[in-house]
């Protein structure tokens, strides 16, 4: 059975999107800063239908990442906020799962992105995309809610934080809500970039 994992921007104050994010700004005001790093590299272009790019570790470190999933969760404000940029063809070529309360029939998109929409919880929504996955890892995708709401069931398994030396002073911060319980993470990876530094973490067990 594949891991679950997350990569996430993060600032240095700890959000992963600006304030105000919604449909008008899908990353917050601002929130772009916390992306800029990737924009030009030859794997992020790849999957926005592009050529050409920037090659090296942070490269090859967003190459692995995207070889990995083969089914995606994601909460209903990601989606609602991403569906109109991510356009016909969205970036994720596997099926993405979508934790919402509002019922609707799968969408159907180019390059083997199909939605499918959850209302029986972020649990079901990860067996589903388990099985999707045939035995690949599945990709957490977002929003801040879901995220923490995994980490306080446990579920994630390994954590990609990109840290960007920005402060966004305020939008959707990533820690808050994950519960009382004393978490641990173990450091796997560290790269450091002139704008952005990688952290690779794994959860380790919660003592009983």
């Amino acid at each position: 059975m594949g891991e679950v994992i997350a990569r996430l921007g993060l600032s240095l104050d700890g959000y992963i999107a600006g304030p105000e994010s919604g449909r008008e700004h899908p990353l917050g005001i601002g929130g772009e800063r916390l992306h800029s790093w990737v924009f030009g590299l030859r794997s992020f272009r790849r999957m926005q239908g592009m050529t050409g790019g920037d090659t090296g570790q942070d490269d090859e470190l967003l190459a692995e990442w995207i070889e990995r999933p083969g089914a995606v969760v994601m909460g209903h404000g990601m989606f609602i906020t991403g569906e109109i940029p991510w356009g016909d063809e969205p970036p994720f070529h596997a099926p993405v799962f979508v934790v919402t309360h509002h019922p609707r029939e799968p969408v159907v998109k180019k390059g083997g992105t199909t939605y499918h929409f959850v209302t029986e919880g972020p649990g079901h929504a990860l067996e589903l995309a388990r099985e999707a996955a045939a035995g690949k890892d599945v990709s957490l995708a977002g929003g801040a809610d879901l995220v923490q709401q995994f980490i306080r069931a446990g579920w994630l398994d390994e954590l990609l934080l990109h840290i960007v030396p920005v402060l966004a002073c305020g939008g959707r911060r990533l820690f808050d809500n994950v519960g009382d319980q004393h978490i641990e993470w173990r450091k796997t990876q560290v790269l450091d970039s002139p704008e952005v530094t990688h952290i690779r973490l794994r959860r380790l067990p919660t003592p009983s």
